[in-house]
Order: C-alpha cells, then structure tokens, then sequence
C-alpha cells in the first residue's frame, strides 16, 4: 500500500504542499457540503495545494535568470519563429484553467536566445493568475527587454473553460490575441512572412 500511494503521489506532481492552501481547500470542500475525512477527499487539500504551487510556480523565477545563460551573438537578421508552443494557465476571473498556443517570433539585431528558453519563457508567464491579452503582452515586452531585436511579435490562441464550464457556455471559441512591435508592427512584408509561419492569412485580436 505504501509503494501505490508514494507512486500517486509522484503522479500528482511536484508541487510543494503550502499549509495555509491546505486549510483554504479544506474550508471550501466543507463550505460546498462535503465531507473531507471520506476516503476519496482525505488527501485532496494537500494535492491541491501541491498543485496550486506548481502551476503558479512563474512568480518564483526571475526571468532574466532564466535566459542568462542562453543569449548568443550571431550574425543573422532572418526572422526567428517558435510555433505552436503548448501553454497551460489560470484566468485571474475565476480561476479556471485558460489553455492553447503561442507563436513567438522575433527578427534579430546581432543576438539570440536558446531555442529551448522561448517556451520556458512562455511557460514562466503562464504559470500565473493570468488574463490572455497581458500574458501576450508580457512574453513580447520581455524578449524585447532581453535581446532589443528590430521586432517581436506573439500570438496567442486560448481556449478558456471559463466560457466552456460555465456563463456563456460556448465550447468551441478560441481567443486569439497579439502583441507586435517593431519590424512586425511597420513593416507589411514581416508581417505577413510571420502570419505566413504561423499558418494565418489574417489575424483577428479579441480583447
């Protein structure tokens, strides 16, 4: 028995465990009528808080640390495309869980970032009570921060279960957002080269 459980606990990833979500959790399962020493929930508030402080472990890194290993001059001015990024979040509303993904490009001015860093930054502000149009925001004003390319630009697709689970009630609608800055934003050619990538012939922005 005792192997089962620590193999479910490893299942339930590795998030530390925060007392006083514990409690909060436990508070709430008895506010809805339940019954937290039953078997099925005995251990629920500790994997909730586990989880909790996993998915919102991107308030604990600092960004700059994240990328400083990972910067390297190179001559090239092409644009640069990571697609298709998974990215898991919380909607700061309600608290649901907001899912889909990002497209980050930037063009160059003489430095780059590590392949593997772009969606470790993409993870980094996702894993945070989040609204999709900041988080969009915040990827591409960071990469600009880091590298001062001639231009960035993101586009985000977010499913949200808030609109699924609940209120309007509409499983299939995607939010679509976009930051672009620089070249991407002045430029008609870069534009289009990067809608091109990432498989779009027009963007729609919802806010």
């Amino acid at each position: 028995m005792h192997n089962i459980e620590a193999a479910a606990e490893l299942l339930d990833g590795v998030g530390v465990a925060k007392p006083e979500i514990e409690q909060a959790v436990r508070r709430l399962l008895e506010a809805v009528g339940e019954d937290v020493s039953r078997e099925g929930l005995e251990r629920t508030p500790n994997r909730v808080a586990r989880m909790y402080d996993e998915l919102l472990a991107g308030y604990r890194v600092d960004p700059f640390a994240l990328v400083n290993d990972a910067l390297f001059d190179v001559d090239y001015d092409e644009m640069v495309v990571v697609r298709n990024i998974e990215f898991y979040s919380l909607c700061e509303h309600h608290m649901l869980p907001f899912l889909g993904r990002a497209h980050v490009a930037y063009c160059p001015k003489g430095k780059v970032i590590g392949l593997s860093k772009i969606p470790r930054i993409v993870d980094l502000f996702a894993h945070r009570l989040q609204v999709q149009e900041r988080m969009t925001n915040q990827i591409a004003e960071f990469i600009e921060a880091v590298i001062h390319p001639c231009g960035v630009a993101v586009v985000l697709e977010g499913w949200h279960l808030c609109a699924t689970m609940r209120g309007v009630k509409k499983a299939h609608a995607v939010m679509v957002t976009s930051e672009l800055r620089g070249s991407f934003k002045e430029n008609d050619s870069t534009r289009r080269e990067f809608f091109d990538h990432i498989g779009r012939e027009t963007l729609q922005v919802s806010i």
